[in-house]
């Protein structure tokens, strides 16, 4: 299978190994990876901000770059649901007709990472290593728009020496949510104290999610809890990892 994968601008800012993590998944998974050179953001921030001409305009470019591909690979879900669900709507007014059936073309071929190797690449065999403690947070947007949940889990077990402690309330929100962080920064704040605190309480050694921004907003938050040694890490970079 051809994939196109789409970074996202946060791996590709703030830690690139995710991406580099991802090709290896999916190549390991049988796939031929094509990373678009001029990709940049999806438009989500824009959208959530009201920023309408922002957000259509990155859309069009997206879908210039990746329609082309058979399957479109995110390791992000609440990218991957930007692209897959609010597109279409976007882009629907009379003026984007064209823009609308294109996007939603390219919408049946998008998949958040876990997604994919789990439904559509059936991966059996992870090129990691890793051994040790686990907890995993759900991410909102890859969990309530593209049913991410039983996906990382699958994955995870195929790693003999993981263990998965489940933490309570792994589905609610760590307190990101992208702009809502910066608008409500207090609200934020205790949200992420909370996800924190019950991450702790399982004893595992690594939090473990599916998009970028919620693990950023988590170890942020951990550190200045005063925890400096449990870990947080993307699941495609446990899935790699040779420790």
């Amino acid at each position: 299978m051809r994939v196109a994968l789409f970074v996202t601008c946060l791996v590709d800012l703030m830690r690139p190994r995710i991406g580099f993590a991802a090709i290896e998944l999916l190549e390991a998974a049988g796939c031929e990876v094509e990373v678009p050179a001029s990709q940049t953001c999806c438009g989500q921030p824009a959208w959530n901000s009201g920023d309408h001409a922002a957000a259509a305009a990155l859309a069009k470019k997206v879908i210039a770059e990746f329609e082309g591909s058979a399957y479109v690979v995110v390791p992000s879900g609440s990218c991957a649901d930007h692209i897959r669900n609010e597109y279409p709507k976007i882009l629907s007014s009379d003026a984007d007709a064209e823009w609308h059936a294109r996007a939603v073309a390219l919408a049946s071929r998008v998949y958040e990472l876990t997604d994919f190797l789990v439904n559509v690449a059936h991966l059996e065999t992870l090129p990691g290593k890793f051994a040790g403690s686990v907890t995993y947070h759900d991410s909102c947007a890859g969990l309530r728009s593209l049913g991410i949940k039983d996906q990382p889990r699958a994955l995870l077990g195929k790693l003999p020496d993981v263990e998965l402690k489940e933490m309570k309330a792994a589905e609610e929100c760590c307190g990101f949510g992208g702009t809502f962080s910066v608008k409500f920064g207090d609200i934020s704040a205790a949200i992420a104290a909370r996800k924190c605190t019950n991450a702790c309480a399982t004893g595992a050694q690594v939090i473990v999610g599916g998009d970028l921004g919620c693990l950023l907003n988590i170890e942020g938050k951990l550190r200045r809890m005063g925890d400096q040694t449990t870990r947080v890490m993307h699941i495609a970079e446990v899935l790699v990892a040779k420790e």
